[in-house]
């Protein structure tokens, strides 16, 4: 991070700069029709929540509601599910606004309508971070976005009472995570269905962790829900686009090729890695030992 925005974030932290917020309280549903949530995203969603303990009696969960189909389909089907289950959850869904668009611009009312139909209190928070996240020279724009996004709803539901964040994550996005670690950074691995995160004492969940994005599509399309284009300049011009893409075309050759990626992100699976790297000194001794080796030795005994 730069210095200007490490000093950003600590007056955020302390509350000493507060971003713009704009509440709606949860309103009255009764006699409300709620929508038919399809199936498949609801035996997904549940499977995943009792397989990784998602949510439990008591829990407060924070929804991060982007507006895009993935986060207003697990809204719905989160309010859904809650409302038949033996014990109490709290919800609440949460907007936060970089400042892509101008205040002016911006409108939040069609998703505050989205979170009164779920029968949810919506939030959002507005703080300008375009051009930090567009213009920084340490991390790329995607990741940069995210960074502040998952800092500013996690910041406020420490401070609001929330145990949990829950993101709209789907199967694809872990795939596509876990192939971009690889490619981009040397890195094997991928977000988890369930994280403490220690700084705030606050746990992300993600109940969409099984559900696969085309079923995500058939379901906001069945329910008749309308997306508006997403205020990022860069949408469809990512890292992460064109792994979705290459990750596509591969499966027109093999249908097996994204089965195999979901089996290779799981733990106990046999792998074959090389051995880490070694550091200079061992690298050293290591060379003396192959190509002196009685020099080696005796280099060994003096120290």
């Amino acid at each position: 991070m730069t210095e200007s925005t490490d000093r950003l974030w600590a007056e955020i932290d302390t509350g000493r700069r507060e971003p713009l917020l704009y509440n709606w309280p949860a309103p009255d549903l009764e006699g409300f029709q709620e929508p038919e949530i399809p199936q498949v995203i609801i035996k997904g969603m549940r499977k995943a929540i009792v397989e990784f303990d998602l949510l439990e009696p008591g829990d407060r969960v924070l929804v991060g509601l982007s507006g895009g189909k993935d986060s207003t389909l697990l809204m719905y089907a989160l309010a859904h599910l809650v409302r038949h289950l033996p014990w109490p959850v709290e919800l609440a869904a949460m907007h936060i606004d970089l400042g892509f668009k101008s205040e002016a611009e911006s409108d939040y009312s069609f998703l505050a309508a989205r979170a009164a139909a779920a029968g949810l209190a919506f939030q959002v928070e507005r703080l300008d971070m375009s051009q930090d996240i567009l213009h920084n020279e340490e991390q790329n724009s995607c990741s940069r976005c995210a960074y502040w996004r998952r800092a500013l709803i996690h910041n406020y539901a420490r401070e609001r009472g929330f145990n949990k964040v829950a993101f709209a994550h789907h199967l694809d996005d872990a795939v596509e995570t876990y192939l971009m670690g690889l490619l981009y950074s040397g890195q094997l691995g991928t977000f988890m269905p369930k994280t403490f995160l220690d700084r705030t004492e606050v746990t992300v969940i993600r109940p969409f962790a099984y559900i696969r994005e085309r079923d995500i599509i058939g379901a906001v399309n069945k329910l008749g829900i309308r997306i508006p284009p997403s205020p990022c300049p860069l949408d469809g011009y990512t890292q992460r686009t064109r792994v979705k893409e290459l990750i596509s075309a591969l499966c027109k050759e093999n249908p097996l090729v994204f089965d195999h990626l979901v089996s290779g992100m799981r733990e106990g699976k046999r792998q074959h890695l090389w051995p880490a790297v070694v550091d200079r000194k061992e690298l050293r001794q290591k060379n003396l030992a192959f190509w002196r080796p009685r020099e080696s030795k005796t280099q060994e005994e003096k120290e």
